[in-house]
């Protein structure tokens, strides 16, 4: 879909400049559509876009590169994540953290398969009624995809526009005078472009330490490069201290090398997941082979830590070796199948605090 007009104003010096070095400069990703291939009449793939920028979300692009062409590959489109199971998607986002992300796409390929044919809403407000898909998503896919004028806000421009237009305000606060300012910056002459030029801009000259304000396209109008100081840019209020809890991890390890797993309730932190047995985790610790959910010869196998958004995790790790079946509600994890298991990265790590190089040798 295109959205352009005669009627619309011509584009802004500052976005002219923008765009220029974009045309240049721009990232090559696998998700998008070069500058060249959109003047061509390409268009970019909505499903495409919608995967990355939810990958993407507390995620860096390096490490969503392969995930994006493992999914596209096993899933080449909306219609066949949708005809995927929910533990399929699970098992492949393994590794990428946050997994209410991975829930939240399946429930939105259903939406998106069941009451739209299989081809995504085109506006802000009829993405945002999708699952999992907030403001900044859908203003993504809306200007990248469906080149709609929409306000694209993400750690990379909120850095670019509080040192362009020197923004005292503290973030998240901030966001409403950003917004403000691109406001007057975006038309419907390459929206998505726009957008994405700004995102590659502070991922590549516009950086939070050491910017290189020297090639920048803005130079001449940064007010905080005139007064010096772009690193005091974005203000940001003191972080809180992160809190810590404590919890226990039990390694059951069968003669021939499986190892005992079990599922997360589907609801709440890691919701689904696959786990060791463990203990709950709080504030006060004190956690051990009692706190196990059945009796074995559990041995100390070290301490792993893991930081969460919100908490610091620190687990105490025991193995035991087990044989028989697996207890009601658990299973016996081979070798060779315990990569793809949908085992988020703290439970990982519990594994080779016992098993030193688990994954890594199964992935030769």
């Amino acid at each position: 879909m295109t959205l352009l007009s005669t009627d619309l104003p011509p584009l802004s010096p500052k976005a002219e400049r923008l765009l220029a070095w974009y045309d240049r400069h721009h990232r090559v990703l696998p998700w998008r559509i070069s500058p060249a291939e959109a003047a061509r009449g390409v268009h970019a793939d909505p499903y495409r876009i919608w995967l990355s920028e939810v990958m993407l979300q507390q995620t860096t692009v390096e490490a969503v590169k392969k995930y994006f062409l493992a999914f596209t590959e096993r899933w080449p489109d909306v219609l066949a994540m949708a005809a995927a199971s929910e533990d399929d998607i699970l098992r492949a986002w393994a590794g990428l953290g946050y997994y209410s992300r991975a829930r939240n796409l399946k429930k939105c390929a259903d939406v998106v398969a069941q009451q739209y044919g299989g081809h995504f809403p085109d506006t802000e407000e009829s993405l945002r009624a999708l699952p999992g898909i907030g403001a900044y998503t859908a203003a993504a896919i809306a200007a990248i995809a469906f080149n709609r004028p929409a306000v694209v806000i993400d750690g990379n421009i909120e850095r670019v526009v509080t040192r362009l237009y020197r923004i005292d305000t503290p973030l998240p606060q901030a966001k409403a005078a950003i917004r403000a300012e691109l406001a007057g910056l975006v038309t419907a002459d390459r929206p998505g472009d726009f957008s994405q030029a700004l995102m590659d801009l502070g991922s590549s000259i516009c950086t939070p330490r050491r910017p290189t304000c020297i090639l920048c396209p803005f130079k001449d109008d940064c007010e905080a490069l005139a007064l010096d100081e772009p690193e005091r840019f974005p203000v940001k209020k003191p972080k809180a201290e992160r809190p810590v809890r404590h919890g226990a991890a039990f390694i059951a390890l069968r003669a021939d090398g499986a190892i005992l797993l079990r599922k997360r309730p589907d609801k709440g932190l890691l919701g689904g997941m696959a786990e060791v047995p463990g203990s709950s985790w709080d504030a006060t610790g004190g956690f051990g082979p009692a706190d196990a959910p059945f009796a074995a010869d559990w041995q100390p196998a070290g301490t792993i830590t893991h930081i969460f958004t919100h908490f610091a995790l620190m687990l105490d790790v025991y193995q035991a070796q087990l044989e028989g079946p697996a207890p009601a509600g658990m299973w016996w994890s081979a070798p060779s199948d315990l990569t793809g298991e949908a085992l988020p990265t703290v439970m990982k790590k519990a594994i080779e605090a016992a098993v030193p190089n688990a994954f890594r040798r199964q992935a030769r």
